[in-house]
């Protein structure tokens, strides 16, 4: 406790970090605030019949709200959140793998990081606008459309895609600043403090649950967030788990200096796929439920299988398309023969392996065998909130056993707990941990390539 209490002492005392810290939260506030703000034509009096009713809780509605913070289910200014955003940031982040005129873009250094940026903005409003026309459609649903004020019902539809493309832009706009000026990932840290958001409530509605006839009681909840700690603590293994592999750098001398014949390690990620095979999937299974859409309500069959996340054939589809894309977007994203051409640039090799293609068939080999293991426990973590609904853990707080939410929030907080550690290390501060520093997703990723 003394440590900890020194340790926050050392971060308050570095002005720089002070100030990232108080210009973070600050802009977390103003997003938490407008995420409260309902749109203009809904009476806020009146959603609580929809929100009762379970509205936006349930497949990619359910994902749109977790990342939102509730702010979908509110019909909030800022109800679609940074989703359009990293919805056009996924789509340019394949294009500049699949299409050779974005990879020459890509490498042209800072000047083609901002065309990229900046075409990147402008699809996210095309986005945002198409998103917004189908959430307006949405709030035309049983529950919402009650709170609907009938006299602004002609305007309704023009000013809700103004107004939620003007939000989407004002969130994104803030997560550059947090990234700017404040402490984080600025899109990373609008996304977890929208998932955190969510958690109070759901610890007091299975709290209750459990004091209720039949519930358990209090030990039944205990031993449900000692299994909660549990899985954390596994998250943070699966994130933070690496492969060295041994590299050697040949001897040079400049002048009087040598340069080079360190031994150091190339570190290959477990889970180098991150979180984006979750998302595909989920993208992927939501589909067939739209048939529930379209006022098929006795839909039976695929559709009840897939729109039920605690079913058995459900969690089995489920995990084999996760492990199937954890392949397929670590093979999108990680180039073995480009990481052999810098190492051979950099006069460094392998031991025991040639240089050039030889390199990049050893580098691609340990690769595949790690990310099995790796597919596989994301796979397991992806299906955890089914078997925690299976075992009578309420939905909202079976969504934190694992899936998105959970591991999107120990990613996040890992990479803001390195930075802090990296400021205070710089000024020769005790780091955050007596053994080890933290390692955060990004520099991992960043040493990868």
């Amino acid at each position: 406790m003394k440590k900890l209490i020194q340790t926050i002492k050392n971060i308050w005392s570095i002005e720089e970090l002070r100030s990232k810290i108080i210009v973070t939260l600050t802009f977390i506030l103003i997003y938490r605030v407008g995420s409260h703000i309902v749109l203009p034509g809904i009476d806020p009096n009146k959603l609580e019949a929809a929100q009762a009713g379970g509205a936006g809780t349930n497949g990619l509605l359910g994902l749109f709200d977790a990342f939102a913070g509730g702010a979908f289910s509110h019909a909030s200014i800022f109800a679609l959140g940074v989703m359009p955003y990293i919805s056009a940031s996924i789509f340019m982040q394949l294009m500049t793998i699949l299409v050779p005129q974005m990879q020459k873009v890509q490498k042209e250094g800072e000047s083609g990081r901002k065309k990229i940026n900046q075409w990147t903005r402008y699809l996210t409003v095309l986005v945002t606008i198409l998103q917004a026309s189908a959430y307006v459609s949405y709030l035309k649903t049983p529950g919402y459309a009650e709170a609907m004020i009938a006299s602004y019902q002609p305007y309704f539809l023009t000013s809700t895609i103004i107004v939620l493309t003007a939000g989407t832009l004002f969130v994104m706009w803030l997560g550059e600043k947090i990234q700017d000026k404040g402490l984080g990932n600025g899109v990373s840290i609008i996304i977890m403090i929208g998932i955190l958001s969510r958690l109070p409530q759901a610890v007091i509605q299975e709290f209750v649950s459990k004091q209720q006839k039949g519930g358990g009681g209090l030990l039944i909840f205990m031993v449900e967030i000692a299994f909660l700690i549990a899985i954390i603590m596994g998250l943070i293994v699966l994130i933070q788990g690496i492969r060295k592999v041994p590299v050697n750098y040949a001897k040079q001398i400049i002048g009087n200096r040598q340069f080079g014949g360190a031994r150091q390690f190339l570190p290959l990620k477990v889970n180098g796929a991150g979180v984006m095979p979750i998302i595909f999937a989920q993208a992927i299974m939501f589909l067939p439920t739209l048939v529930s859409f379209t006022q098929m309500d006795s839909a039976q069959g695929i559709v009840k299988i897939f729109s039920d996340h605690s079913n058995p054939w459900y969690m089995v589809i489920y995990a084999v398309m996760v492990i199937g894309f954890t392949f397929l977007y670590t093979a999108l994203i990680f180039n073995p023969k480009q990481m052999s051409e810098d190492l051979k640039r950099n006069n460094g090799f392998i031991p025991g392996v040639k240089p050039g293609q030889p390199t990049a068939d050893y580098i691609g080999a340990i690769m595949d065998k790690i990310t099995l293991p790796g597919a596989i426990l994301l796979a397991i973590v992806g299906i955890l909130p089914g078997f925690a609904q299976m075992l009578k853990v309420t939905q909202n707080f079976s969504t934190f056993f694992g899936g998105t939410s959970l591991l999107i929030m120990v990613g996040v907080i890992l990479d803001t707990l390195q930075q802090i550690e990296t400021h205070l290390l710089m000024r020769q501060y005790d780091g955050l941990m007596k053994g080890g520093r933290i390692q955060g997703r990004q520099a991992v990723s960043s040493a990868s390539y």
